[in-house]
């Protein structure tokens, strides 16, 4: 019996896909949902499965994280929402992908090569070289889509934050803070739609509420009971991470 993993941020997104599969493919087993690229790694160290798929857009680690660090351990279908640069750089690396809203018809013809890959056992192709391939080219799509700056309302007064004055954001139920070094502001947007539009290589989520610029941190501290706490350069604001984040902090070296 075949097996796989669901991995997306949405909710409503992973209800509609495991429906449409436990139609167009009642064999295929659904035996994990994930909800970031943490827990998709997760489930796939441990339940082994034979198909991944994967949102492109994810919290911590992206659809495309997880298709380079899982290589070799499964077949993988990435699902995206309409992003022609995500699109041409699939087509480019031959890897399938399910545009959302996904339909029955599109998903039929995946479940179909699926299905004749796992029945031939035909290898897997060379995901790490086609990954390489499909980041090179949404890189060069996605950098004029970053966000620039930054427009806050305080009264009557409008703040602009150049992003590369930034060091952090903080979010609550209503608003995002957006902080540099001399100033603060607050923003009506999510902390998920402010990932969408930086860089995670030079912002990293480092807890449910919080992102902070890479080039901000001067050094992480842990206490006695495990838990870490960033200092800034140029600010006194000390900053939690979570336990799910505390591997960006393990002794490494990071290339963009």
């Amino acid at each position: 019996m075949p097996t796989a993993i669901i991995a997306d941020d949405e909710d409503l997104q992973r209800g509609d896909l495991r429906r449409l599969l436990a139609q167009a493919w009642p064999e295929l087993t659904v035996i994990a949902e994930c909800e970031d690229g943490s827990d998709a790694l997760a489930a796939i160290a441990e339940h082994r499965p034979d198909i991944a798929f994967l949102d492109i857009r994810m919290p911590e680690l992206s659809g495309l994280d997880v298709a380079r660090a899982s290589a070799g351990r499964c077949r993988v279908v990435f699902t995206t929402a309409y992003d022609v640069h995500a699109i041409e750089a699939f087509d480019l690396g031959a890897l399938d992908y399910l545009l959302k809203p996904i339909t029955p018809q599109r998903l039929a013809q995946t479940v179909e090569r699926l299905r004749g890959q796992l029945a031939s056992g035909a290898s897997m192709p060379d995901l790490l070289r086609m990954m390489s391939e499909v980041d090179r080219h949404l890189r060069a799509g996605a950098q004029a889509e970053r966000i620039r700056w930054i427009s806050t309302n305080a009264g009557s007064t409008i703040k602009i934050f150049p992003i590369e004055e930034v060091l952090f954001f903080d979010c609550d139920s209503r608003y995002t803070r957006v902080v540099s070094a001399s100033d603060e502001g607050l923003v009506r947007t999510t902390l998920k739609q402010l990932q969408q539009g930086l860089d995670p290589a030079l912002f990293w989520k480092i807890h449910r509420s919080t992102l902070v610029a890479v080039r901000a941190i001067a050094d992480a501290q842990r206490d006695e009971l495990g838990n870490l706490t960033i200092q800034l350069r140029g600010h006194p604001e000390q900053l939690k991470v979570s336990q799910s984040h505390a591997w960006r902090f393990k002794s490494d070296v990071y290339l963009g």
